[in-house]
């Protein structure tokens, strides 16, 4: 097995279904050593396993990317695993839905600590490492196009991806002296299991997601690994980016596709 990414290695959270998956397989395909990530412990073994049977090289982490010294003791596994560390992917998330007058402090608090203290976390570990090393490498952080507008019933949400949006412009200028590259990437409607639950929380169809989006369907997990790929390689002169993978969505006026 070889490819772009032969000989080194990358973390990957929340990569034992969905996006996170698909991204940690693909980096394995590519030749890269990659360390699988989930709350459980039994999930990411079997997210290793599967790249391992695939003829990959993979290590998993039970980690909780809302605790600074569990995304510390990551790349510390990582490190003592593999020698170095050379791409970041902070992909954990979750979401709650719920208006907003009626949204839980918990709540609120929980989607926060996940999807922005979480990549703040996974960055700052990373970046460390990265700047010890002293030869670059690369930050990649999953966002959402919900990061730059506004849906009912994700508060919580929307801005914690807004904040992650403007946290990797902030990191790529402030790192960029070690070379490392901080991008992020904005899916818009991807097929996932997350997907289904908001699908059914918020009562929307998929015919409603396909007629809203110009290219007429749900993105696939595949697509988004091969952005993550593009963003990881630092051979594009790209950093500070958030790259937009929502099929059209956002720059699309009218708003329906129509019959």
């Amino acid at each position: 097995m070889s490819g772009r990414f032969d000989g080194q290695t990358a973390i990957v959270t929340g990569s034992s279904k969905g996006i996170g998956k698909a991204v940690a397989e693909a980096f394995a395909a590519e030749g890269a050593n990659v360390v699988t990530n989930s709350r459980s412990y039994d999930r990411a073994a079997e997210a290793a396993a599967d790249i391992e049977a695939a003829g990959g090289t993979a290590l998993p982490v039970e980690t909780d990317v809302s605790d600074p010294d569990s995304v510390a003791a990551l790349v510390d596994a990582t490190v003592e695993e593999f020698g170095r560390l050379d791409v970041m992917v902070n992909n954990a998330g979750v979401t709650i839905i719920g208006p907003a007058e009626e949204m839980d402090p918990a709540d609120w608090q929980q989607v926060i600590d996940v999807d922005l203290s979480g990549v703040f976390y996974g960055s700052q570990a990373a970046g460390r490492q990265l700047i010890d090393q002293g030869d670059g490498g690369a930050i990649v952080n999953v966002s959402s196009m919900m990061g730059s507008m506004g849906l009912g019933r994700r508060s919580p949400y929307c801005a914690a991806k807004g904040g992650v949006d403007n946290l990797t412009r902030t990191l790529a200028v402030e790192w960029a002296e070690h070379d490392i590259h901080v991008n992020a990437l904005a899916p818009g409607y991807i097929k996932t299991a997350i997907t289904d639950q908001s699908q059914e929380s918020a009562g929307y169809t998929d015919e409603d997601i396909e007629k809203r989006t110009p290219l007429g369907r749900y993105g696939t997990t595949e697509e988004m690994a091969n952005c993550v790929l593009f963003l990881a390689a630092r051979d594009n002169f790209v950093t500070g980016e958030v790259l937009t993978a929502d099929g059209g969505w956002t720059p699309y006026a009218w708003g329906s596709r129509g019959d």
